[in-house]
């Protein structure tokens, strides 16, 4: 039996199961997203913190739209997990 009607057959039996796991790879995703976003900050501070004192102290612009972009894109993809797991109790 080829791999793909296999997983197929899987899906119309299973289709709440897969459904939900889709929903934690989202969830998983987005929560490792949002950590290494945050150790990313932390490190860029404390970076800052052991600079020379004449240097400027706070993060650059293109520095804080990243961080900003990867909060929300972690933020998205906590949502969607939690939707998709919403959808799967449905089913």
């Amino acid at each position: 039996m080829p791999l793909l009607h296999a997983a197929w057959m899987f899906y119309s039996q299973h289709s709440a199961l897969v459904i939900n796991a889709l929903g934690l790879f989202y969830a998983l995703s987005g929560s490792w997203l949002l950590l290494a976003t945050q150790i990313r900050s932390a490190r860029s501070l404390s970076q800052l913190a052991t600079s020379p004192a004449g240097v400027n102290q706070e993060p650059s612009p293109a520095t804080l739209r990243i961080n900003r972009m990867f909060n929300r894109v972690g933020g998205l993809c906590l949502g969607a997990g939690l939707l998709l797991s919403l959808i799967s109790t449905q089913l």
